[in-house]
């Protein structure tokens, strides 16, 4: 029997990376049976973690295969800034490579040999975690959970610094534009992720994207169809490692589809109101897991909503004018925050709820659109189920996707795709008013069939294809598993 090999997930503790994470580990697993897999969860008390690894520790329906280990957390780590990520995989990495050579690799005397380690699968922000793998002796590959248009513009901007000199912090006028390999239009300075704007910040970015080309391979979360022009310039350039786009990796389970704060009480209402709408007739808000949004912009929202004439189902997470930070629990007192009578107006027409069940929502045949914050998973999850998205980014590197969605693939409508959100701050660079929410709900809405929602079916189309045997990503999968063997046998 041919030994098996072992690969070593190590995952940013965060929702929107650990949740891809154990989708990629599933989808390896499954296209080779002499691979096993163990995700190394670093003890993260805040958010979800916790209940969605016990969780997962108790799905029966994931191949035994895959190994969970949480790590023991550690004392006096403290998330007060927004380089805390950074400062975790630091401090995790003597702790990762004695639990790997102690309950991995094991002692000399007790090793197996049907199995070996071939490898480390890192999150894009786990870079450092290469430096443990050194160590150790085995390759690297990162797993980078957003799409390859990012990645270019991380490692363009990289190159610029380190070769030619040219910071990109320097610049102060947000017009500024940038010819960006992969992108087919002028890329504004003011839709890069806030990072690229601070010299700290983009320090901090500069590093990984240096780590990065230390890698033996970059898994993405993306497939061609979708970024073939960045594919191809990241592919050509040969001091990039060899990209694999893998996706979509997303969590297509509608019971535990990162709707863990909704009860099953509340779910089950969720789906018979959907049940009760006319098709594609309802609008779907979300602004993700850390998206909200401040009591003045609350209430454009709803007079924009209102305005628009159109059904809704809105997951508001709001922010109280003294910036104190809310858990998912206290957005539940709406009538605060919404303006007079807007509930008894719209009770007809309209639903707002605190955290939503966002796959189960977004398959439903009721919803007709998503405003989004454009995260990745957010993206891919709504072109798989072909539903056309309105862009009002928050935060990281969702601007970019907006601009991605909205002027390079023309698979959204803009509602505002310069807008930020300051989670530190607690606080956002603009108040977008209800026209502009009712003018970007509009054009995905109205008209019938009209140019974004046909392109998003189209991509609908391209997206599920790309997973399945004879589709682009299927063989991209196969590509890195045959590398892990290759290389393993050397």
């Amino acid at each position: 029997m041919e030994a098996t090999r072992e690969l070593i997930f190590i995952p940013l503790p965060a929702m929107g990376h650990l949740n891809p994470a154990v989708e990629m580990a599933k989808r390896t697993v499954e296209r080779e049976g002499r691979i096993s897999i163990t995700m190394l969860i670093i003890a993260f008390p805040f958010d979800k973690i916790s209940s969605y690894i016990q969780t997962l520790a108790a799905d029966a329906s994931i191949d035994k295969r895959i190994k969970f280990l949480v790590l023991p957390e550690l004392e006096n780590l403290i998330n007060n800034s927004e380089t805390f990520y950074f400062q975790l995989v630091d401090a995790y990495k003597p702790v990762v490579k004695k639990i790997v050579q102690d309950r991995v690799i094991g002692p000399e005397s007790t090793r197996s040999n049907s199995a070996s380690i071939c490898g480390f699968v890192v999150d894009m922000i786990c870079a450092g975690m290469m430096d443990v793998a050194k160590e150790l002796n085995v390759p690297s590959y990162v797993f980078f959970t957003s799409g390859v248009a990012l990645l270019g513009l991380m490692l363009h901007l990289q190159t610029l610094r380190d070769d030619h000199g040219v910071d990109v912090t320097e610049f102060n006028d947000p017009d500024t534009e940038l010819d960006i390999p992969g992108f087919r239009n002028p890329v504004p300075l003011k839709v890069l992720p806030s990072g690229f704007a601070d010299k700290s910040a983009c320090t901090l970015i500069f590093n990984l994207a240096r780590s990065y080309r230390k890698a033996r391979g970059i898994l993405v979360n993306t497939f061609m169809e979708l970024e073939s022009d960045a594919i191809r310039s990241l592919s050509e350039d040969a001091g990039i490692p060899p990209i694999y786009p893998v996706g979509p990796i997303i969590n297509l389970n509608l019971q535990n589809d990162g709707g863990a704060g909704v009860s099953p009480d509340e779910r089950d209402s969720i789906s018979r109101w959907l049940d009760s709408q006319p098709p594609s007739s309802v609008v779907f808000l979300c602004f993700g897991s850390k998206g909200s949004i401040e009591v003045d912009q609350v209430r454009e929202v709803a007079d924009g909503l209102e305005r628009s004439g159109h059904r809704f189902l809105w997951s508001l997470r709001w922010l109280p004018a003294n910036g104190e930070k809310l858990t998912p629990r206290e957005y539940d007192d709406f009538e605060g925050v919404l303006p007079n009578g807007f509930s008894d107006r719209t009770a007809s027409v309209g639903r707002v709820i605190g955290w939503a069940p966002q796959v189960s929502v977004l398959s439903h045949p009721a919803v007709g659109s998503f405003v989004s914050h454009c995260g990745w998973n957010s993206l891919l999850e709504s072109l798989w189920f072909g539903v056309p998205m309105a862009a009002w980014p928050m935060y990281a590197e969702q601007q970019l996707n907006a601009f991605k969605l909205v002027v390079e693939w023309g698979l959204a409508a803009g509602i505002r795709i310069d807008y930020v959100w300051d989670a530190w701050k607690k606080s956002s660079n603009v108040v977008v008013k209800a026209e502009e929410i009712e003018r970007g709900i509009r054009r995905v809405m109205d008209g019938g069939e009209n140019e974004v929602r046909n392109k998003v079916k189209q991509m609908r189309e391209m997206i599920r294809k790309s997973a399945v045997e004879g589709g682009s990503s299927y063989a991209w999968l196969g590509d890195f598993v045959e590398d892990i063997f290759e290389n393993s046998m050397k």
